[in-house]
C-alpha cells in the first residue's frame, strides 16, 4: 500500500489564543472551528457594511459591482457555503447560545445566495438520507457526467423545480416541520429580494440576485463532480459513488471539504479530523477502488469533466495500492466507466 501523506489543515492543540478567540471561546462548542469566527468577522467587517453602502448610495459607480462580486463571489463565497455546511452538520454556539446558531443561515446567508433553511433542508433533510440514489433530488446518477448538456439539464431541472420537488418530497414522509421552515425561508427571502428589487434595483442585483444565482450554480456543480465517479454496480457504496480530493488549496480554504468519501461514511465527522481519517483509512478506500485526486477541487474537475479532458484527472490520480499500479490509459479507461448513466428503476 502507498505511503501517503497530506498536506491539508488539521488541528494543533496548545496553539497560544489571542484575546478575542479566548472571548469567542465562551459562546463556542469547539475551539477547532475558532476559523469560523475569524471568518465571520471578515464578512463583518469588509463585505457586508459595502453591501449596505450599496443600497445607501446616491450613485453606484461602474467599478462597485465589480470590487463587491470579486469580494463575494470570488473571496467569501466558497469559505461561507463550508462554514454553512460545516455548522448545519455540528452546531457552532453552545447550548445556552442556541439561538445564535441561526446568524449563519439567516443574517449572513442571504448575502452569499442562500435562502435560510434551504440548505440546511436539501442537505441534511434529503441528500444525506438519499445518498445520490434514485429517490436523491440532486442525483447524478439517470446522467453521463461528463456531459455539458446533461450537467445544465440537472441544474436548470433543480433551479427552476427543486423547491417544489423538495417540498414534495418532505411531505409525502410527513415531515412538515423541516418543510414549513424551509418554505418560511425561501419565502422570506423572496420577499427581501422583491422589496430591495422595487426599492434600489441595482444594489439587489448585485448584493441578493447574483450572489443566488452563482451560489446556486456552483453548489449543483460541485455536487455534480463530488458524485460523478459513480460504480454501476455499487452505486450505494459511499466509496464508490463519492469521490475524495487531498492536498488540494481548496481544502486550505474551504474546511477539508474535498474529502467527501469520509464526509459521506460519517456526516458529523469535524472537518480538522478527515486528514486523518482518511490516511488511517486507506486501506478501505484502496480495497474499494476509490477515485481519489490529489491537487484538483470539485469545479476544476467539474470543468475537466465539461471538456472532457481525461488525461488531466488521470494525471492527478493518486494510485491508492501500490502493488496494482494502473498506467495512465487504464486511469483513463477506468474513471470513463464510472462517470456513466447508471440504470435505475
Amino acid at each position: 500500500m502507498n505511503a501517503i501523506t497530506t498536506t491539508d489543515p488539521e488541528f494543533t492543540p496548545g496553539r497560544e489564543l489571542n484575546f478575542l478567540e479566548k472571548f469567542a471561546l465562551n459562546f463556542i462548542i469547539d475551539e477547532r472551528d475558532l476559523p469560523f469566527i475569524s471568518l465571520i468577522s471578515k464578512m463583518l467587517l469588509t463585505q457586508i457594511p459595502f453591501a449596505f453602502f450599496l443600497f445607501y448610495t446616491d450613485h453606484i459607480s461602474w467599478w462597485m459591482p465589480i470590487a463587491y462580486l470579486a469580494l463575494c463571489i470570488g473571496y467569501f463565497l466558497g469559505p461561507f457555503i463550508l462554514m454553512l455546511h460545516n455548522t448545519s452538520h455540528r452546531p457552532l454556539f453552545k447550548s445556552k447560545y442556541k439561538f445564535m446558531n441561526n446568524f449563519i443561515p439567516w443574517c449572513i446567508g442571504i448575502f452569499y445566495g442562500e435562502s435560510p433553511e434551504t440548505y440546511y433542508a436539501h442537505h441534511l433533510g434529503m441528500h444525506h438520507m438519499e445518498n445520490n440514489m434514485e429517490n436523491d433530488l440532486s442525483s447524478t446518477l439517470k446522467y453521463d457526467r461528463d456531459n455539458v448538456l446533461h450537467f445544465h439539464h440537472y441544474f436548470f431541472t433543480f433551479f427552476f423545480g427543486g423547491l417544489i420537488q423538495l417540498w414534495n418530497y418532505f411531505t409525502k414522509r410527513q415531515r412538515f416541520k423541516i418543510r414549513n421552515i424551509m418554505t418560511f425561508g425561501e419565502f422570506s427571502f423572496g420577499v427581501l429580494c422583491a422589496v430591495t428589487l422595487y426599492f434600489n434595483w441595482q444594489a439587489s442585483l448585485i448584493v441578493f440576485v447574483i450572489p443566488f444565482i452563482v451560489a446556486r450554480y456552483g453548489m449543483m456543480a460541485g455536487n455534480w463532480a463530488q458524485h460523478s465517479f459513480v460504480d454501476a454496480q455499487d452505486p450505494e457504496n459511499n466509496y464508490k459513488n463519492s469521490i475524495t480530493c487531498i492536498n488540494a488549496a481548496y481544502n486550505q480554504k474551504c474546511f477539508n471539504d474535498g474529502y467527501h468519501i469520509g464526509h459521506h461514511l460519517k456526516d458529523n465527522r469535524h472537518w480538522t479530523d478527515m486528514p486523518r481519517d482518511f490516511r488511517d483509512n486507506i486501506d478501505k478506500y484502496a480495497a474499494n477502488d476509490a477515485v481519489v485526486f490529489r491537487k484538483l477541487d470539485f469545479f476544476v474537475i467539474w470543468f475537466l469533466l465539461m471538456i472532457k479532458n481525461y488525461k488531466a484527472l488521470a494525471n492527478n490520480f493518486v494510485q491508492l495500492d501500490s502493488n496494482k499500479p494502473r498506467t495512465q490509459e487504464e486511469i483513463i479507461a477506468f474513471l470513463k466507466t464510472r462517470t456513466r448513466r447508471v440504470p435505475t428503476q
